[in-house]
């Protein structure tokens, strides 16, 4: 019994010895400067931000121009290559693609200017003026999206009237003892939002035609508002207030106006991304490929003009991800899906055919993420290509082959440096939580890393309609800063629940419909434990959770209801009181508080603040226009009201990124780093 005992105190008086020596070397990392000059390589020298390829292709695809730094003087200079090959030609005979003016006319004689909070026409050769609008001094009306019919012969535009929109005080920054306030127009959930009008009018200013779009008491927002292809009719894209309708209207200059698509859903057609807005014209406009999740997930649809359905290109279970280009001449729809992997994005292709058989274009030895930037005529485009560990390469392709022609930007430096903080891939894993429910996630583990002890987690979450955190992308998800956290002695871990814009079917994104908040909640912690289940390194003891934002909000909702499985939370700029919340954003997903009380009382945070029993820590800006400072301040005054103990950190006049001033930045992070290391203890046990 007694060799037992002193065999179990030496091992215990080991175990600890272990774990104080790993905390000691942590918050040496973070005292001796190291953990600070690799947050100020990521922020302030921008080492771990690829190299800005800036290129232009040709309007006869025949090549492309390419802006660079000449090596002798760093001036900035424009070289020209051919498409083909990309060897380096001269150009000085040939005129290159030229991006559009769209202030100027079409064939360059006129010029749209705004004076005095009017729209006038300048006459380039005679220098005449003509005024199109009159704004009635007692309105705050502003125009914008101005654009020119294909003969020039006309100007189309949006209204916008603010007046109703109620304004919102702000000091301003200045005279410590006398701050100035200026007021900022600010539709709350709920409240007034802008009047919407489009108008076109000759560019003689003779006759301005509001198109007569019907506006609800409620208001409406606006999608794409453009010309019809070369035509003089005007395609507008009216969505309610809620974003669970939209119609596509085609307006002609005499101020008529007829329907040629429509859609509802009880949820929304069109969430905040917008991935879904607008349509792409064909064959001469008299077609139309509009994207629509009215079968349960993101298609394509063939449409003639007249408003009839020809034929659902992208037929399948699978979601298209996002529109890319349209070959007329060869007859492809080119877009991106990933069907077998939420986090990856690939170019597909179907035939404008409505065979619908799905087509890969990129390589099946590619995995991660891909953009492509096709030249004029389709065969040919700039790809860029990276992985969550795997800084992008830029090259020049041929399409559809996918040839290699060219290395554009290998991004060599930037590779070297990811090399030397990246010791080990990022685990890319599934986690299933039962009624076929699987989420994806992804992992870092400590540099330092011994699988048979136990880490303390630290969750990077934002769990909200607007983004996926799990991505297969340089720099995605925060990753930079989270692989600094995972060397100091944490598994960082990030977890895409149900409601996230990941493409998994429309039921997937809409589950949350009604109240943020709950779903996210429970799907995260249920992620958590499946997590502690499949990997015995995780120690479930300690457990931090932190998010900005939306993530901010998931953070005091995780702190909240779950007290018992997270131990220490950092909310950055969260919304506890969704209801003070700007009405354009959380009016998609959850109505308005009038509609849907029962929804706002459940989403909202400071409902459930009672239940925190961890380590909080709240920050934010002064200076915020996103989520108010007084949004957040009624959350402390209720954490002060119920006795609760916690941590607030108020960065003077910051808005929502946090990032004016020198060393702002940088500064936030270390604060995170700090608050972590305090209260949650780093390292293996």
């Amino acid at each position: 019994m007694r060799t037992n005992f002193i065999l179990v105190c030496v091992f215990v008086s080991s175990f600890i010895n272990l774990a104080i020596s790993f905390a000691q070397e942590d918050f040496d990392a973070w005292r001796n400067g190291s953990t600070e000059s690799r947050l100020k390589s990521i922020y302030d020298s921008g080492e771990y931000s690829p190299a800005r390829f800036a290129s232009e292709w040709w309007a006869d695809s025949e090549g492309y121009t390419v802006d660079e730094r000449d090596p002798k003087t760093s001036q900035a200079i424009k070289l020209h290559y051919n498409s083909s090959s990309g060897e380096r030609v001269d150009v000085r005979s040939r005129g290159k693609q030229t991006r559009p003016r769209n202030r100027v006319s079409p064939d360059g004689s006129f010029q749209l200017n705004t004076k005095d909070g009017n729209l006038w026409v300048l006459n380039l050769k005679t220098g005449k003026e003509v005024q199109l609008t009159e704004r009635l001094p007692d309105r705050d009306i502003g125009y914008r999206n101005l654009q020119w019919s294909a003969d020039g012969t006309h100007i189309a535009f949006i209204e916008s009237d603010q007046t109703d929109v109620r304004k919102r005080s702000m000091l301003v920054p200045g005279d410590p003892s006398y701050p100035g306030i200026r007021e900022q127009r600010f539709a709350r959930v709920g409240e007034n939002i802008g009047s919407l009008r489009v108008g076109i009018v000759d560019r003689g200013g003779r006759e301005l035609n509001w198109l007569p779009v019907e506006t609800p008491k409620e208001g409406y927002y606006l999608g794409t508002v453009a010309w019809a292809g070369d035509s003089n009719e005007l395609l507008i894209e009216r969505l309610s207030r809620g974003r669970d309708r939209r119609e596509f209207f085609l307006g002609t200059t005499d101020g008529k106006l007829r329907r040629i698509f429509s859609e509802s859903d009880p949820a929304w057609v069109v969430a905040s991304q917008a991935r879904n807005s607008g349509l792409v014209w064909i064959r001469e406009g008299k077609e139309f490929i509009v994207i629509s999740e009215k079968d349960g997930w993101r298609h394509a649809y063939l449409y003639s003009r007249d408003g009839e359905e020809l034929a659902l290109l992208t037929p399948g279970d699978y979601d298209l991800i996002e529109r890319a280009v349209v070959d007329e001449v060869a007859g492809w729809y080119y877009f991106y899906a990933s069907p077998e992997n939420g986090t990856e994005r690939y170019l597909h292709r179907v035939s404008l055919d409505g065979s619908g058989d799905l087509e890969r274009v990129t390589p099946t030895d590619q995995s991660g993420t891909h953009a492509y930037e096709f030249s004029p005529n389709r065969k040919y485009a700039f790809h860029t290509y990276s992985t969550f560990d795997k800084p992008p390469t830029v090259n020049l392709v041929e399409i559809p082959s996918h040839r290699l022609i060219k290395v554009l930007e290998p991004n060599v430096r930037l590779k070297r440096r990811a090399s030397t903080v990246i010791s080990r891939p990022t685990d890319f894993i599934q986690l299933d939580i039962g009624d076929d429910i699987t989420m994806d996630a992804w992992m870092i583990k400590p540099r330092q890393f011994d699988e048979s002890k136990k880490y303390p987690v630290f969750i990077y979450v934002y769990g909200e309609p607007h983004a996926q955190t799990v991505l297969n992308e340089w720099g995605a998800g925060q990753s930079h800063f989270l692989r600094v956290v995972a060397d100091l002695g944490y598994v960082v871990v990030s977890i895409d629940n149900r409601g996230t814009p990941a493409p998994k079917g429309a039921a997937w994104r809409r589950s949350v419909f009604g109240s943020l908040g709950p779903i996210s909640t429970e799907d995260q912690v249920k992620g958590l434990k499946e997590l502690g289940r499949t990997h015995s390194f995780i120690d479930l003891s300690r457990v931090g959770i932190w998010g900005w934002s939306g993530g901010g909000s998931n953070t005091l909702n995780a702190l909240f209801r779950q007290p018992k499985d997270y131990h220490v939370g950092i909310a950055v700029v969260p919304k506890p009181q969704p209801h003070l919340y700007n009405a354009w954003f959380q009016e998609i997903y959850m109505d308005t508080r009038e509609a849907n009380k029962e929804g706002y009382q459940q989403s909202a945070p400071i409902n459930f603040a009672e239940g925190l029993q961890g380590k909080l820590l709240i920050v934010t800006g002064s200076g915020e226009t996103n989520t108010h400072i007084q949004i957040i301040e009624g959350l402390v005054d209720r954490l002060i009201g119920l006795g609760k103990k916690f941590d607030y950190m108020v960065y003077p006049n910051r808005n929502h990124g946090l990032r004016e001033g020198p060393g702002t930045l940088v500064h936030v992070r270390m604060l995170i780093i700090r608050y972590l290391l305090e209260n949650l203890p780093a390292g293996p046990r």
